[in-house]
């Protein structure tokens, strides 16, 4: 009951679009043959055994969550959980309201029009942008590099590749990053600004891009002052009325403007406003709502987990009816994933698609050349299976009524039952199963299954378990 009703989930997510397939900018761990989630890494390595993680771009199914982000941040408002709990969700959603603003690149050799896509919470700073960081990922990097740094910039993308973007967040002292070669516009004074790459900037992390003010950021100041003199990083440019000689200023009052142009003389709300104004006079720029949460990678390149109700026509995925549910995994002789890096399902010889007959088939065929409608009707089914997290995000609901062969529970059940009273839990599931499970519950809630917008009501967390006692090492 609970993969068949895992399986309408998905089908009804897919409706609603919250369910999407697209290459991302995933952790992948070679060792265990898998995709993790920022939650099962822990300091660079995979939780489960220790095996290093890097960064690659798979094609995956990803979960729509940050179409809720507000909703998730607001409805914290209205739980009766732990404050520093509540406070974790609220810093990984990461609300910041600012402005989107594009800036040309004009260097030469780069087909044009190319823009560098930029989010800040300070466009009253633009006056003061001195050069630009592009994470090592993102996708305009092998576009604009030029033949003269390419080889630097390579090289720095592999090494960047080998740390987690936990690693690279709380890594707040090293300093590293490679110019590009290539340079943008500034929107109103049209100077060149260098554009460089970093692995401070994260490519999942707003556009991927930030325009460093280095006079009012410090990690801007830092990297300014670690490349200067340098090739590609010009001097740093104070505009605010204080003194900068020692640390970047990155207060929002306290201060005017100063050889910022128009914006002389302004403080920070005024100036914010009359930045957006101007950006958007010259549809250079417009005011925006950021969120640091991003959309939840959905696949899994293990063999145990539910498998995906989906299979593919002309490398186009199709669900299967629910009719026809459920969908068991098959027998495998290795659950390691096949040698030409397929998930372990490609290990599979009966997991193909019978459209005509509604069955699982041999994938013989499958594996010898693509399956078309030529085929007698069958096609490939989704070797990646879901995540844990596809069954705890529910699973409190099964429980108020768990022997419903027709449907996860019953109306009358959930009606009676409610959300659950008082959760008891540990604070390391803040940023994963909790949030998770609060996004499909909303989700539930929006489409007439669930009764409550919050599935806990009340949280406490117990105590966590952090080495040997004294008494324990005595007895050694």
């Amino acid at each position: 009951m609970e993969h068949v009703f895992i399986r309408r989930a998905t089908k009804i997510l897919l409706q609603y679009r919250l369910t999407y397939l697209a290459e991302t900018e995933v952790n992948w761990c070679p060792a265990l043959g898998t995709v993790l989630a920022n939650d099962e890494i822990v300091n660079g390595v995979s939780e489960r055994g220790g095996h290093p993680v890097i960064r690659k771009k798979m094609t995956q199914w990803s979960m729509r969550i940050s179409a809720y982000a507000e909703r998730l941040l607001q409805g914290l408002n209205e739980i009766d959980w732990t404050e520093s709990l509540k406070e974790s969700q609220r810093n990984w959603i990461g609300k910041s309201v600012g402005a989107m603003l594009s800036f040309n690149v004009t260097s030469s050799g780069v087909e044009k029009p190319l823009q560098i896509e930029v989010f800040t919470t300070r466009p009253d700073t633009i006056f003061g942008v001195t050069f630009m960081t592009l994470a090592p990922e993102h996708d305009l990097v092998a576009k604009i590099t030029t033949s003269e740094q390419k080889a630097a910039v390579e090289a720095y993308i592999d090494a960047t590749a080998k740390r987690s973007e936990r690693e690279r967040m709380a890594d707040v002292k090293t300093i590293s990053g490679v110019f590009t070669g290539a340079y943008a516009e500034h929107p109103f004074t049209k100077e060149p600004i260098p554009v460089w790459i970093g692995d401070y900037v994260l490519a999942g992390y707003g556009t991927g891009a930030v325009m460093a003010v280095p006079c009012g950021d410090e990690r801007d100041y830092a990297f300014a002052n670690f490349f200067k003199g340098t090739d590609g990083m010009p001097e740093i440019k104070n505009i605010f009325d204080q003194d900068i000689s020692k640390e970047a200023f990155g207060a929002k009052e306290g201060f005017k403007l100063v050889d910022s142009d128009f914006l002389n003389g302004l403080g920070y709300k005024e100036g914010t406003k009359k930045a957006i104004e101007a950006l958007e006079k010259i549809k250079q720029g417009k005011g925006k709502t950021n969120y640091r949460l991003r959309d939840a990678v959905f696949s899994r390149q293990r063999y145990w987990g539910e498998p995906f109700p989906v299979y593919y026509v002309n490398g186009l995925p199709q669900m299967i009816d629910k009719k026809h549910l459920p969908i068991v995994l098959p027998e495998v002789e290795k659950y390691l994933p096949t040698e030409d890096g397929q998930p372990p399902l490609g290990n599979a010889t009966v997991w193909a698609w019978d459209t005509v007959n509604n069955k699982v088939v041999s994938n013989t065929l499958c594996q010898a050349e693509p399956v078309e409608a030529s085929h007698n009707g069958v096609y490939p089914l989704e070797l990646n299976t879901m995540p844990g997290w596809a069954g705890s995000s529910w699973y409190w609901m099964r429980y108020m009524d768990a022997h419903n062969e027709e449907e996860f529970a019953s109306a009358a059940a959930l009606d009676y039952w409610q959300n659950v009273d008082l959760y008891i839990g540990g604070s390391e599931h803040a940023t994963g199963h909790l949030l998770y499970a609060r996004f499909w519950n909303k989700f539930l809630k929006d489409r007439g299954f669930a009764p409550t917008e919050e599935p806990f009501k009340k949280l406490i967390n117990q105590g966590m378990i952090l080495g040997m006692s004294a008494f324990m090492n005595w007895q050694k």
